[in-house]
């Protein structure tokens, strides 16, 4: 089930690379994540497999061998909302023996925001811990010292949001993630290009972009109603009004859509020329359909 590890030869490489996103469902049968497969074609170095979030969905750890099983090369997503570091350290290294060879480390948001306000959450160590319990994992330890076997070794990312303010504290976690061993960050969903190509400027001018490879997250929004819904309750989307503004003027259901993935393609070509970025994030917030033709625009 061991596959090599696409991502990390393109991040030593030069190329430009493009990923993608695939959020797990209710449905326990395999059909459903093999026939996303085929969106996730040429131009596709590794895609995300969401972990719980929108809601309860099947694990990231499975979605993510099936994945791999298809031809696609995963990247497991691990947050610390649902786990303590027992588990977490369980479930990685179960990931590994099943062949996993990328994950993404996340704290998740609160339970509130998915569906399940009266879950406890765990959070007994937060993202930036959990980056570090990796890099330890890689070098053959549990948190406690005990030795691992078999040769553990997971490229590590880990997700910044470039419109958190202040900047100066904004850089500081991102430092901390890469010292901890963030290998590339992916980036919250990029609206505002303007605020995102000064936010990498200055990681740039702190010398991370040579430290970690940085994707920059395109989400093509549905319609003017999810935009909405997104800055009411998710601090991390900052949509500006006249993308809202297009959306709404753009006609019905279908019409928006296929605006915000206009909208989406024009950010993309955008984002491609800020230097320092290594790459394009593209979220399909469950429509995987829309990847291969915004994977067209960067390729």
């Amino acid at each position: 089930m061991r596959q090599e590890n696409k991502l990390a030869e393109k991040i030593k490489g030069k190329d430009f690379i493009v990923t993608a996103e695939y959020l797990p469902t209710l449905d326990v049968g395999t059909s459903g994540i093999e026939s996303c497969s085929k969106y996730f074609g040429k131009g596709i170095t590794a895609v995300n497999v969401a972990d719980n979030h929108y809601g309860i969905a099947v694990s990231s750890l499975a979605a993510s061998v099936v994945l791999n099983q298809s031809g696609i090369e995963a990247i497991y997503q691990l947050v610390t909302r649902d786990r303590n570091r027992i588990a977490l350290q369980s479930d990685l290294l179960g990931a590994a023996l099943l062949g996993i060879k990328n994950v993404l480390c996340l704290s998740g948001y609160h339970q509130t925001l998915i569906g399940s306000p009266e879950s406890v959450n765990v959070y007994d160590i937060d993202s930036i811990q959990l980056i570090a319990l990796v890099k330890k994992l890689n070098q053959g330890q549990l948190l406690d010292g005990k030795e691992v076997e078999g040769g553990f070794s997971m490229l590590i990312g880990a997700v910044a949001n470039p419109h958190l303010t202040p900047l100066e504290i904004n850089i500081i976690r991102l430092n901390k993630k890469i010292n901890a061993g963030a290998n590339f960050i992916q980036t919250q969903a990029v609206f505002d290009v303007g605020t995102f190509e000064k936010w990498l400027k200055t990681a740039s001018q702190k010398g991370l972009t040579e430290k970690a490879a940085f994707l920059a997250s395109v989400l093509p929004l549905r319609s003017a109603v999810q935009a909405k819904e997104l800055v009411e309750k998710h601090t991390d989307f900052n949509i500006p009004p006249t993308i809202i503004k297009r959306l709404e003027s753009a006609g019905d259901d279908i019409a928006q859509r296929k605006e915000g993935v206009k909208i989406a393609g024009e950010i993309m070509k955008q984002l491609k020329s800020v230097p320092g970025l290594r790459g394009i994030h593209i979220l399909s917030g469950g429509n995987e359909s829309v990847v291969p033709e915004l994977v067209t625009i960067v390729s």
